[in-house]
């Protein structure tokens, strides 16, 4: 096996391939072939490293630097410089927006200095289409100790000492799923892992898959056992072709060496996977939905009980976890509940990843302690407001959930904390916003996203959903009353507890919480027709001939 001095590590997730990543390996490689080095020098494909903002990124390792916004034309600096001459390209080196001042090594930045990566661990560090990478950093020890000394029990005991909750959303406890799964009578029961992510500006799940997909399999591999399947299906979107790609890699190459099959390390134990393509329907995160689909059926949810623990794919006891929850899995049974539990606050366990996104200056993908505050994430980890504008608020959860304020922005991150102001943790969408956004725009925006997704099963959210968005279009054209201010909110309400899944009963959040914290706007576009931010659609159209209603 050939070592190398030097590795230099690029990443290559989805932003940093549609921004020539993968030209600026073919020309590191011709560049170090070229200058002779490429018997010392290796170049490594690796997922994603978190700073997507500033994507492309290049590491060199054992060196600790990290170059940003690296283009194809700078392979040749980096390698002429760094690898030959031993000095820093200063110009590829990170700057802090506020304080210009430069950082050479990941560590020294403020992005990285409060993560804590345990779901995104590999990402960034291995490359996703090499199996002996991932096990050379401890892979699938995780699966062979299972498998070797413990029993389905003692797996399930672990995962529910952990405390681990569903990253999905929910927040059910992962270990009382798997029990209950595996009290269920029955031959045949199946494991799905839900890597439908579809909330606007989300991509947790899909840098998980792209930079590190052993780590998955090994999980549900792990889950299986635990539960009784010898069959684990991934339900991924079609729009996701990166992660597919790697996913597809990674099943060969763990069927190839024995990891996937029959007779897993030599046990008695059997297990493979089939990946099943999604159409890109937000309603098939819903557990139920996913399976309707995964059956060929049309992806809209069913009434519960039974859940799909009793009564899940084509009938069976199936348990459903999502890729961040299972990304989990392998280092608790490693290192053991109590290092977990050590890990966030008295109800949430952990870390979670969040995909931080609008207007801050720091946009990509975080790994935090639970119980970090928004405040911490936006300034410290994020870097502030882009452009120096004040922060206004922050919409977490997605279109599920609702915006947070400034006067709340020491709230600390975990499932109840984030409920009791009227938000949610959801799977991890976090969207910042400053004074230059309209609030009843924004609500508009998530109002047409559920709207657009409906399944259409229920005619609370069939229906619903699209009167509010009538509701919020008029208003912001300049056309609403406060009759129909009233109106909306009463309906609101009839849509929350009258839809049949979580997107019905979720869609009106933003409405609810926009106009709790930011009533002024609304009544704005009623009185005055004057938006306090001047973003309005009416407002930017009439701002040359302001009117005012009495």
């Amino acid at each position: 096996m050939t070592k190398f001095r030097t590795n230099i590590m690029v990443c290559s997730g989805t932003g940093c391939v549609a921004s020539e990543s993968e030209k600026v390996i073919k020309n590191l490689n011709l560049i170090l072939k070229a200058r002779g080095y490429d018997k010392e020098v290796q170049v490594i494909k690796t997922g994603c490293f978190g700073f997507c903002e500033q994507g492309p990124i290049v590491k060199i390792e054992p060196d600790n630097v990290l170059y940003v916004r690296v283009g194809p034309k700078d392979a040749k600096d980096i390698v002429d410089e760094h690898i030959v001459k031993g000095r820093k390209v200063e110009r590829l080196l990170y700057v802090e927006p506020e304080k210009k001042k430069k950082a050479f090594k990941q560590g020294d930045m403020p992005f990285y200095k409060k993560q804590l990566r345990i779901a995104l661990r590999n990402c960034g560090l291995i490359n996703p289409e090499d199996i002996n990478e991932y096990i050379a950093l401890g892979g699938y020890e995780a699966l062979g100790k299972v498998l070797t000394s413990m029993s389905q029990n003692e797996v399930i005991d672990i995962v529910k000492k952990s405390q681990l909750r569903g990253r999905g959303g929910g927040g059910f406890p992962t270990g009382l799923k798997w029990e209950i799964t595996n009290k269920q009578e029955g031959k045949q029961k199946f494991i799905i892992c839900n890597a439908d992510e579809g909330d606007p500006g989300a991509f947790m799940d899909r840098s998980i898959l792209e930079g590190d997909p052993h780590r998955v399999l090994e999980a549900m591999a792990i889950g299986g056992y635990a539960i009784g399947a010898d069959k684990g299906i991934i339900y991924i979107r079609a729009e996701y072709p990166l992660a597919i790609e790697r996913l597809n890699i990674a099943l060969k190459q763990a069927r190839e060496i024995g990891l996937l099959g029959k007779n897993i390390f030599d046990t008695d134990f059997s297990f493979d996977i089939d990946l099943k393509y999604g159409a890109g329907a937000f309603v098939c995160g819903e557990e139920t939905a996913l399976i309707n689909s995964c059956e060929g059926k049309r992806g809209e949810p069913n009434y519960k009980p039974p859940y799909p623990a009793e009564e899940g794919y084509w009938g069976h006891p199936t348990c459903v976890n999502n890729v961040e929850t299972f990304a989990n899995i392998p280092p608790i049974i490693l290192k053991g509940p109590e290092w977990f539990t050590s890990i966030g606050t008295e109800k949430s366990k952990g870390t979670k990843v969040f995909a931080l996104a609008g207007k801050v200056n720091n946009v990509g993908l975080v790994e935090v302690p639970m119980g970090i505050t928004l405040r911490e994430i936006i300034f410290d980890v994020g870097g502030g407001i882009q452009g120096g504008h004040k922060f206004k608020a922050v919409q977490t959860g997605g279109p599920s959930g609702g915006v947070i304020t400034e006067k709340e922005l020491d709230t600390p991150i975990d499932y109840d904390s984030l409920t009791s102001i009227g938000s949610m943790m959801g799977s991890g969408g976090m969207i910042v916003m400053d004074e230059t956004d309209n609030m009843v725009n924004i609500a508009k925006f998530y109002l047409e996203f559920t709207m657009d997704e409906s399944c259409g099963r229920c005619t609370p959210c069939r229906i619903g959903t699209k009167r509010l968005y009538e509701m919020l279009n008029k208003i912001t054209s300049g056309k609403g009353t406060m009759a129909d201010i009233d109106a909306m909110k009463q309906l609101c309400y009839m849509v929350k507890d009258g839809s049949l899944c979580g997107l019905g009963q979720t869609a009106p959040n933003p409405i609810i919480s926009t106009m709790k914290h930011f009533w002024e706007e609304y009544l704005a576009l009623i009185k005055d027709v004057d938006c306090p931010t001047g973003e309005s659609e009416y407002t930017a159209k009439n701002k040359n001939n302001k009117v005012h209603k009495s």
